[in-house]
């Protein structure tokens, strides 16, 4: 925000109010804090978002207590008040014995053992009573409990914060303050403000000011990252939505100096080395205005636009995000923001709650002591067989160049009769769908999903065609179809060639005109380079199955499928909660611990492998594959291979090393089946079935059947649409596969093995929300320019059930359609089964509603 805007505290407002309102209504939706620039610029402003945060908490929500933040707090002030004395152990224990005996009384101890151990020494020092006193009292009844207090509150506030592995070497605040072996949080505090140079007999400085901020930013997150959950106790499961800071930064930077002093300190926090770091989520802070170039210099966030950031908040992103733009825009009515979707609500409080479990419990109990159930083995998600069950004896035979040609055919066959609509006057024009190469060979089809994508293409403009018929307001549009390569090498020639043509005003007539892009298939540095092509010259692309996060950026392209983010996370929570590894006594388990195999050089398998890693809760070990001498190395310390004989020899010693173990398998179709022959080839590991999760990559090639002889594969991979079949499927998602069914028995011979592949209902209703967007423009704007198309997707988005499910695009932001259709198929035998789906897979349904994997996972 500029500052030298003269009505800059009137815009700031009017963005925090507008923040605030969409986290209250009525009372607090969610724990917040509105921060304004007081009189004193010492003032912490850690201190007041805590006092803040207290009050007016929403309905039933248990508070958040802070213990962290409260005591440190007070030891930071007692330890003010005697700076100018002496450094010394007694001053230490007088600031420890202040604190136990506040505290002491708030939690109302009764009045005689306050008096025993609480309170000051009995007087009288002298024979036997002082004898007793000073043997016997002081170290029972005020000594052991003042220490055990003071133990207690160190090891919380500064050691690990739990045993678990995964917390093992995360420490609080023992780090920043240096504590010593053996010494307490309060000697460690005392002294370390000493060795700090903080006291000075002097008012604090600015530096001593902040390191100060930094102590109580730091135990403010501790105490607002993630809370205690689960056990039986309701009170600790309140907490309905993550804590929100909104910061009203002022124009005078010296008034903003304790805005910018609890912003470095925020920072710093998260800044920090992952085993130092403050715990994770904690409160999203927002803060409003100009910040002095100095703080942004130390921040060093990235500038980003109003939808860049918005997805980097919805993906978690762990670094500050700074959106600028000019005066201009603050003089526009601003987008209306939406009442916050709190994780839960509470209609009653926790005692009742607490009360109502408590009777639970003791029935529950009662029946154990009647009736103790023998252990039975948990059944594996989607059936105990292998890939072989009632598989066909040989794969189905592929006819690439055969289907192809076909499909291209048929696109050919409806650009005809887009044209003949335009010599009848009807306004037509091109897009153009770029794909990879036209294949030659059986290896290149089954891991290429262009065929399938193709003929979804045509099926569209079929009946975009055929609605034209009788609705004048349907724009048809002609499909030009462009090779750029094996794996696209050629993908950011053949977009400067594209740009270069618009530009030239090539393509007359009006029909041949170039309004935009459909495809890009795959997640790679040259399809990304090609976007940036694109998106300089504001020509709109709509994907088709590119799935990496690292594909956004600009402001043109708009994906159909959801991101590796949302991908990996209910992956990575499906095989951490779910019975998939097979156990050789009968049953199966959720998988403990995981081993990833990601190609670092490629940009879809370094994206998805990481999005899991990042996410999966158990132990796990990443494996670089790539058959191709050229790709990219991977970083120093992760073991890499180059032949599919070494990979299995590893992963086999793994499994057997520990055999609660899924493969997780983000590397392409092509070396996955290298792999899986190789794993099979050296036979040493197939006495007990191996667990594979992929991704969106294997679909093609495992439903062609090229697994079905492997009795000891146990294959899961991920899909966008439902199989026919299942009871969930939406009537629109049924009908696209008969239609399907149709298109291939009209067009090939020979059996088709991908009539439960996504990739052909992903480019079908990526085509249908092109020639939504192009019918919005140009039905009532037949000169209007390709940039125009973007400019109107931007401000319209775009809503329809479609072939893969619920779409709707929100106006503003160009991110995946919300909540789109994530699907977990299991392989078995000649056709998929769907273990798990996640989303708006039909109008009325949501992830929120649906459950493990689906809820706990970003939309």
């Amino acid at each position: 925000m500029p500052a030298a805007d003269p009505e800059y505290d009137k815009h700031v407002n009017r963005v925090v109010e507008a923040l605030r309102g969409a986290i209250e209504d009525r009372g607090k939706l969610v724990p917040y804090a509105v921060l304004r620039v007081g009189n004193d610029p010492g003032a912490s402003w850690a201190r007041a978002a805590a006092e803040e945060l207290l009050r007016g908490i929403p309905g039933n929500m248990t508070p958040d207590r802070l213990p962290s933040f409260s005591l440190l707090r007070d030891v930071l002030a007692e330890a003010v008040k005697l700076g100018d004395g002496q450094r010394t152990d007694a001053a230490a224990r007088a600031i420890r014995n202040r604190l136990y005996a506040v505290r002491a009384e708030a939690a109302g101890l009764p009045a005689l053992l306050w008096r025993i151990g609480g309170g000051e020494r009995p007087s009288g020092s002298q024979g036997a009573i002082g004898w007793l006193i000073n043997t016997v009292w002081a170290p029972a009844f005020q000594n052991l409990p003042r220490w055990l207090w003071a133990r207690w509150k160190t090891h919380r506030l500064t050691r690990p914060l739990s045993l678990s592995p995964r917390n093992r070497r995360r420490r609080r605040l023992g780090t920043e303050l240096d504590a010593e072996r053996g010494e307490d949080l309060f000697g460690a505090v005392y002294h370390w403000m000493w060795t700090s140079g903080l006291f000075n007999g002097t008012p604090l400085g600015e530096e001593a000011l902040q390191v100060c901020e930094n102590l109580l930013v730091r135990a403010l997150l501790e105490d607002l990252g993630a809370p205690s959950v689960g056990g039986l106790l309701p009170k600790r499961r309140r907490r309905t939505a993550r804590p929100v800071l909104l910061l009203a930064l002022p124009h005078d930077s010296m008034q903003g100096v304790a805005a910018e002093r609890f912003l470095k300190a925020f920072h710093a926090a998260h800044s920090a080395t992952a085993a130092n770091a403050a715990q994770p989520p904690g409160p999203l802070v927002v803060a409003v205005g100009q910040a002095s170039t100095a703080l942004l210099d130390q921040l060093e966030p990235g500038d980003r636009n109003f939808a860049t950031a918005a997805g980097c908040l919805a993906r978690g992103h762990d670094r500050p995000v700074r959106v600028r733009f000019g005066a201009e825009a603050l003089l526009r009515a601003g987008h209306p923001v939406a009442k916050a979707k709190t994780l839960a609500s509470f209609r009653t409080n926790w005692r009742f709650a607490t009360a109502m479990v408590t009777a639970m419990a003791s029935v529950v109990v009662a029946g154990i002591v009647i009736w103790i159930p023998t252990p039975q083995m948990s059944p594996c998600v989607g059936g105990d067989d292998t890939v072989d069950k009632s598989a066909r004896a040989q794969p189905i035979e592929v006819r690439p160049a055969e289907w192809y040609d076909a499909a291209v055919k048929e696109i050919d066959a409806q650009n005809a009769r887009a044209v003949d609509f335009a010599k009848a006057g009807r306004t037509v024009r091109t897009v153009v769908v770029f794909v990879s190469n036209r294949p030659t060979s059986s290896r290149d089809t089954v891991f290429d999903g262009v065929i399938p994508e193709l003929r979804g293409i045509a099926m569209w403009q079929k009946k975009l065609n055929d609605d034209a018929n009788s609705d004048s307001s349907q724009v048809p549009l002609r499909v030009d179809v462009r090779e750029t390569g094996v794996a696209f090498a050629g993908a950011e020639q053949a977009a400067k060639e594209l740009v270069k043509e618009i530009g030239d005003g090539k393509g007359s007539p009006a029909y041949q005109r170039v309004i935009g892009v459909l495809g890009y298939a795959q997640s790679r540095d040259e399809t990304k380079a090609a976007l940036t092509v694109l998106d300089r010259a504001k020509i709109l692309a709509v994907d088709t199955t590119a799935t990496a996060d690292e594909m956004l950026g600009g402001q043109n392209y708009w994906p159909i499928t959801p991101l590796n983010s949302r991908e990996g996370a209910i992956e990575a929570n499906f095989v951490a909660t779910s019975d998939i590894v097979a156990r050789p006594d009968g049953g199966c388990v959720p998988a403990r611990h995981a081993v990833v195999i990601e190609t670092y050089g490629d940009l879809y398998s370094r994206s998805l492998a990481g999005q899991f890693v990042k996410d999966f809760t158990g132990s796990k070990l990443l494996l670089n594959f790539t058959q191709d001498k050229a790709s990219a190395a991977p970083p120093a310390g992760t073991p890499a291979y180059d032949t599919a004989a070494d990979l299995a020899a590893r992963v086999c010693a793994e499994v057997k090393r520990q055999p609660d173990s899924v493969i997780y398998w983000s590397a392409r179709a092509r070396d996955f089946t290298a792999f899986i022959n190789a794993f099979n080839t050296d036979g040493t590991c197939l006495q007990r079935d191996l667990t594979v999760l992929g991704g969106n990559e294997l679909t093609n090639v495992s439903q062609t059947g090229a697994f079905n002889n492997k009795d000891w594969l146990r294959l899961y991979y991920s899909a966008h649409r439902l199989p026919d079949d299942d009871k969930r499927a939406s009537a629109i998602t049924r009908n696209f596969v008969n239609d399907y069914e149709n298109f291939v028995r009209t067009t090939t011979t020979g059996d088709d093995p991908w009539v439960q592949d996504g990739h052909s209902a992903v480019a079908y209703d990526a085509f249908h929300t092109f020639s939504l967007v192009a019918n919005m423009t140009y039905n009532q704007q037949p000169a209007a320019p390709p940039s125009q198309m973007e400019i109107n997707f931007r401000n319209s988005g775009a809503t329809f059930n479609g072939a893969t499910g619920y779409v709707q695009y929100a106006p503003g932001v160009n991110q995946p359609p919300a909540d789109k259709t994530l699907v977990l198929l299991r392989q078995v035998g000649q056709k998929p089964v769907a273990v798990a789906a996640c989303g708006a897979f039909d109008q009325d349904q949501s992830s929120v509603d649906q459950g493990e994997p689906c809820s706990a996972t970003p939309r």
